[in-house]
C-alpha cells in the first residue's frame, strides 16, 4: 500500500518534499496527483463543492476492477438526488477508466452475484433504498422505477455506507440503518439488516426482508453513546449473524457494537453489557471481512495514534491501519499501512477492501495535498485512491511508515 520505508531523516524530507512540490503546483494552478499514496481513481478539488465519499470495490468473474463513488457537498445534491460514478481497471487497479455515472445512487455497495454487477443503496441522503443490475460490466444499469425493477424501500429515511454483502445460509445480507424519527443525524438511527434468498430476482422487492430497526439508548456505554451507525454483516464464529456497527463517542476510547440477527432476518438484538466491543477506528467507518486461510477476521480501520488521541474519535482521520480479531471481540493493530502527521486537512476513511490470493486490494477516501489548496478538510475527501496491500497475512508493526511529528 505504498508504505513508506526508511529512517525518521528520511521521512522527514519526504514529507517536506511533498509540501514544497504542492505550494510549487499551487503557484502554477495545475492539480498534482503524484503527491497523494495510492493510484488515483478520481479527483475533485475542494473549489467544487464536490466531495468524494462512499467508496466501493467489486471484481468482476472476468477479473477486472469495478470502483465506486459518490458526491456529497454543497454542489453536490446529496438530499435531492445523489450522483454516484463508476470506474473499471482491466489491468489490476494499474489504471482507472470512467464508464458511467448514475443518477440517484449515494451510500451504495457495488457487488457480483450470479455473474451480475449490482450496486445496492439510497438514492440520496436519507432516502429511499434502490438496487441496480449490470450486465456489462458497469457500462449500463436498469432503473429501478417500481417495486419490481429494484426501488426496495421508497419509505425514505434510510442510512448506510458502501458495506459488505455477505452469503450465508442460503442468503445474501447486508447492513443498513433508518433514522426513525426523522430528524437529526445519528442519534436516531436504528440498526437492521437487509437480506434476500440467493436464487430470487434480486430486483423484485418482494423477495427482501428487513430485521426490525432496533434503537440505540443514549445511557449505553457508561452514557457515552451518540449513535451507531454503518453496519457490517458478519458471520460470528458460533455461526450465528451478527450486524457489527460503528458507534460514536465522545471518550478517546473507540468502540464497535455487535447485534445479533435471528436466523430468519427478522429480529435484531443487543445486550448493551456485553455489546460493546474495544476496536481501533471504531468511530469511523469500518469493513470487516473473514479469511478462510488464516481463520481471521481483517478490516482496515482509520484508528486514532496515540499522539492524536482526543475526545470526538470520530474527527480524526489520518492514520490507516490493518486490523484482526479471531472472535469479532479482541482486535489487535497488525500494521500502520497510512500515515500523515497532520489532522485537519488528511485523511484516509472509508475504505472498502477485498481479499486476492496474498493480498488485500483495496478504494479509499483520501482527503490529501493536491496542488491545488489541498482537501476542505479531513472528512471532505478531494480523492478516491487505489492500493494493493501485498501479503498482508505478514506485516506487522514493523513494516508501519515511520510516524513522523507533527
Amino acid at each position: 500500500m505504498d508504505l513508506v520505508k526508511g529512517g525518521l531523516t528520511a521521512a522527514v524530507f519526504w514529507f517536506a518534499a511533498q509540501f514544497l512540490m504542492a505550494g510549487d503546483a499551487m503557484v502554477q494552478g495545475q492539480a498534482r496527483f503524484d503527491l497523494v499514496p495510492g493510484i488515483v481513481i478520481d479527483h475533485s478539488p475542494a473549489s467544487s463543492g464536490l466531495y468524494i465519499g462512499s467508496p466501493s470495490l467489486a471484481v468482476l468473474t472476468h477479473g477486472h476492477y469495478v470502483a465506486s463513488h459518490d458526491f456529497f457537498g454543497p454542489s453536490s445534491g446529496e438530499h435531492q438526488s445523489a450522483r454516484s460514478v463508476i470506474f473499471r481497471s482491466s489491468d489490476r487497479g494499474r489504471t482507472w477508466r470512467k464508464v458511467s455515472e448514475i443518477q440517484g445512487a449515494f451510500w451504495s455497495s457495488l457487488f457480483v452475484h450470479r455473474g451480475a454487477l449490482y450496486l445496492l443503496g439510497p438514492d440520496r441522503h436519507h432516502g429511499n433504498i434502490l438496487i441496480r443490475r449490470s450486465v456489462d460490466f458497469g457500462e449500463t444499469w436498469t432503473s429501478p422505477t417500481n417495486s419490481r425493477t429494484g426501488l426496495l424501500r421508497e419509505d425514505g429515511e434510510y442510512h448506510c455506507a458502501p458495506m459488505p454483502v455477505i452469503e450465508h445460509n442460503g442468503r445474501l445480507w447486508r447492513g443498513m440503518e433508518r433514522r426513525q424519527p426523522p430528524v437529526a443525524w445519528g442519534i436516531n438511527y436504528r440498526a437492521g439488516m437487509l437480506s434476500v434468498p440467493v436464487e430470487a430476482d434480486l430486483l423484485d422487492a418482494a423477495q427482501w426482508t428487513h430485521a426490525e430497526w432496533l434503537p440505540s439508548d443514549r445511557s449505553w456505554n457508561g452514557g457515552d453513546m451518540g449513535a451507531w451507525l454503518e453496519g457490517n454483516a458478519v458471520v460470528a464464529p458460533d455461526g450465528g449473524l451478527v450486524d457489527v456497527l460503528r458507534v460514536q463517542t465522545r471518550s478517546p476510547d473507540e468502540k464497535a457494537a455487535i447485534v445479533r440477527i435471528s436466523s430468519d432476518g427478522k429480529q435484531a438484538s443487543f445486550d448493551p453489557a456485553t455489546g460493546f466491543v474495544k476496536f481501533p477506528g471504531g468511530a469511523k467507518k469500518f469493513a470487516i471481512r473473514f479469511d478462510p486461510q488464516s481463520r481471521l477476521y481483517w478490516s482496515l480501520a482509520s484508528m486514532v495514534h496515540e499522539r492524536h488521541r482526543t475526545n470526538d474519535p470520530g474527527r480524526i482521520r489520518n492514520t490507516l491501519a490493518l486490523t484482526c480479531s479471531s472472535n469479532l471481540f479482541e482486535w489487535a493493530i497488525r500494521s500502520i499501512l497510512l500515515y500523515h502527521p497532520d489532522v485537519k486537512s488528511h485523511g484516509f476513511q472509508y475504505v472498502d477492501w477485498l481479499f486476492e490470493g496474498d493480498d488485500l486490494i483495496a478504494v479509499c477516501r483520501t482527503a490529501y495535498d493536491d496542488g491545488l489548496g489541498g482537501a476542505h478538510n479531513n472528512h471532505d475527501a478531494n480523492f478516491l485512491t487505489f492500493h494493493r496491500i501485498a501479503n498482508f497475512r505478514r506485516l506487522t508493526m514493523a513494516d508501519s511508515p515511520p510516524m513522523v511529528q507533527p
